[in-house]
């Protein structure tokens, strides 16, 4: 077996990012003789002046050669042909959730209640370009989920690297580009995504897996044993005995219809804020320390969190050289999102800026009952709606004049394409929030140079960071611990938290579902 060798190096962007001068450098500064080597890991580190890339190579000395990977699941053929497993919504969960049974030998049934990726297009140009939302054909619900159109940042925390690598090379095997195996903070694109989906769906069918578009599930028939059926658009139901819930932390539909059945939900603490947008050539300048961003370098992104008046304030789903996107999936409420395509190379980079919120905060929707933390979510995004400007154009402030208190008297040139209407952002987000928001911000314009300008703009509102309802399950079985064959599952259920963790909790309900089929 042939002796692999690791070597931890910090380079020039010019030598990191061209193979011919990083082998020069490598034949040159390896004592060994080099037969063959690979980047392993990728990062940059940009907290001194010069900023480099730091890189894992991993070589061999001994004459041999790597072998070349090829990334192809093999799907065996279905072992329980009686025994099907319904998942309800394709987004990341759903998707890998499916993929995950057919590997096991059990038949998935995708219903989706959103369109195929090709007609979804359709309704988001009219959302962007007419303001017109399709409630049931949006940014968040379709082929894909919100996944799809959330930038593709693959970036997570997770310490299960095993199943983190199993994704990534998932997502490499239906064309993402292998870069997203070594790079620190993976990212596909959007304008990738939808190839790549379209790409996993008929990898899902050819081995059996069945996919339902504009099948919403509109009810859920249990007894004393479990699941029993359930309803698609009100007009059919499936038999089901296990059914797995992956709806995305959007589909509020579904908490009504779990509170309507009975079926125990709590409220969930999740963050609420603003999008806030600053011209990629400031980011580059804070984060590179140079005037001019070096072509060997990406554009610049930042993550950044603090503490104020107890509560955190932090940075989300930061997109360089970005857009931000209507979000919203209902008509009267004005969300925001951002995305970057994969070449990230628009002018402005965009983040969340989002401050935690909890049971304090929705007092007022306790009649409500699990439901008043979705409540109080959905109030803000009408209060966004009214100061807007109709047509999901959103209400908008300079940052320094929303940290000053000052409306706005003109707004700078912004990527949202629907458009934004000066407004007092206070007047919209609760006093709790805008609070916590304004210390942050001055803490985050002390902290970075060229941060705090009125060159940035602060969209309302940026909140759907995370489900604002929770679905509890067993730690061992994974399973609703009242309804026998109820599988809550990914960011919809409280589990998950973006594309890569959606996924793998997908993987990890999939293999409890075969291990009950199995047993």
């Amino acid at each position: 077996m042939s002796d692999i060798k690791t070597i931890e190096l910090l380079l020039l962007p010019e030598i990191a990012q061209s193979s011919e001068k990083l082998e020069e450098f490598l034949r040159n500064n390896v004592s060994m003789k080099l037969s063959d080597w690979r980047i392993k890991k990728r990062s940059i580190d940009a907290r001194s002046k010069q900023v480099k890339y730091q890189l894992q190579i991993e070589y061999l000395s001994d004459g041999t050669m790597f072998e070349t990977e090829i990334f192809e699941t093999k799907l065996p053929p279905l072992k329980k042909e009686n025994e099907k497993v319904i998942i309800v919504g394709f987004g990341p969960a759903g998707m890998f959730a499916a993929l995950e049974l057919l590997k096991l030998g059990i038949k998935p049934i995708v219903i989706e209640r959103g369109k195929a990726v090709r007609e979804r297009r359709r309704d988001l140009a009219n959302m962007t370009k007419l303001g017109e939302v399709n409630p049931e054909s949006n940014y968040c619900y379709g082929e894909g989920g919100a996944g799809t159109y959330s930038d593709g940042k693959l970036y997570t925390r997770s310490g299960k690297r095993g199943t983190v690598e199993e994704v990534l090379k998932t997502f490499v095997e239906h064309g993402a580009h292998s870069d997203i195996l070594v790079d620190a903070r993976p990212h596909i694109g959007t304008n990738k995504l939808p190839g790549i989906v379209e790409a996993m769906r008929e990898s899902i069918i050819k081995a059996g897996g069945e996919i339902r578009f504009n099948s919403k599930l509109t009810d859920i028939i249990y007894n004393e044993k479990g699941i029993c059926e359930v309803e698609i658009n009100s007009s059919e139901t499936l038999p089901c005995k296990h059914l797995l819930l992956a709806t995305g932390h959007s589909a509020r539909d579904i908490y009504v219809l779990l509170e309507k059945k009975r079926i125990l939900i709590t409220p969930k603490p999740f963050a609420l804020g603003v999008r806030i947008e600053h011209p990629q050539e400031l980011v580059d300048k804070m984060q590179y320390h140079c005037d001019v961003r070096s072509e060997y370098l990406p554009p610049a992104y930042y993550s950044i969190v603090t503490q104020a008046n107890g509560r955190g304030v932090f940075s989300f789903c930061m997109c360089p050289g970005g857009i931000i996107a209507p979000a919203a999936t209902s008509p009267g409420e004005i969300v925001v999102n951002g995305w970057s395509p994969s070449k990230r190379n628009g002018k402005f980079a965009n983040s969340g800026m989002v401050v935690s919120v909890d049971e304090t905060d929705w007092k007022g929707f306790e009649s409500e009952g699990n439901l008043a933390a979705m409540a109080f979510q959905s109030d803000v995004e009408k209060k966004a709606f009214t100061h807007g400007g109709g047509k999901l154009v959103a209400p908008a402030q300079r940052m320094m004049d929303f940290v000053n208190n000052v409306q706005s008297s003109s707004l700078p040139e912004c990527s949202y394409i629907p458009g934004i209407k000066s407004a007092d952002l206070t007047q919209i987000l609760p006093q709790s929030v805008s609070q916590a928001l304004r210390t942050g911000l001055k803490d985050f314009a002390k902290k970075m140079k060229y941060y705090g300008t009125n060159e940035a703009v602060l969209l309302a509102t940026e909140s759907r960071t995370s489900s604002p309802v929770k679905i509890p399950r067993d730690k061992d079985s994974l399973m609703h611990p009242q309804i026998e064959g109820l599988y809550p599952c990914g960011e919809g259920a409280g589990y998950a938290g973006g594309i890569v963790s959606a996924a793998m909790d997908g993987i990890k309900c999939a293999r409890a579902i075969a291990g009950k089929i199995m047993d």
